[in-house]
């Protein structure tokens, strides 16, 4: 593939698939990267620098490509809270699709896991995915 070429798929909001796994994704985190969570959230106990990484939306753009969106919510869920200096593996998946008023919106939800085997936060986004609708109301 040259250069520069698109390797992801646009979107197809109607083709897509409930339950279609989305690319895995693997990192170290490391103390520089706790310690930049911590000074921007400015909490320096902060426990969850997962957060920082959006791993539910970095899956989804690793396959798609689409007009943008808008969260319209999110849920993160902090179970064990990672060690600096450990491999985290992140899966994501699509869990859901639905229209509501005449919009389109999806659902992915990621797992992040230590290299121990530790469940480290869970995370359900659901966003719009016609962002030229945000504003119709107030025009």
């Amino acid at each position: 593939m040259a250069h520069g070429e698109e390797t992801r798929t646009l979107l197809n909001w109607d083709t897509l698939e409930v339950g279609q796994k989305l690319p895995s994704f693997s990192y170290v985190l490391t103390q520089e990267m706790m310690d930049d969570f911590r000074k921007g959230v400015m909490d320096p106990e902060a426990a969850f620098p997962t957060i920082s990484h959006k791993v539910d939306v970095n899956a989804y753009h690793m396959a798609y490509h689409d007009d943008g969106s808008v969260n319209a919510r999110c849920t993160f869920s902090c179970y064990n809270p990672p060690a600096a200096g450990k491999r985290i593996t992140v899966q994501a998946w699509i869990a859901d699709k639905y229209a509501r008023r005449g919009k389109n919106y999806i659902v992915t939800e990621a797992v992040s896991v230590d290299e121990d085997g530790r469940l480290l936060d869970r995370v359900i986004t659901h966003e719009l995915k016609q962002p030229s609708e945000v504003g119709k109301k107030w025009q």
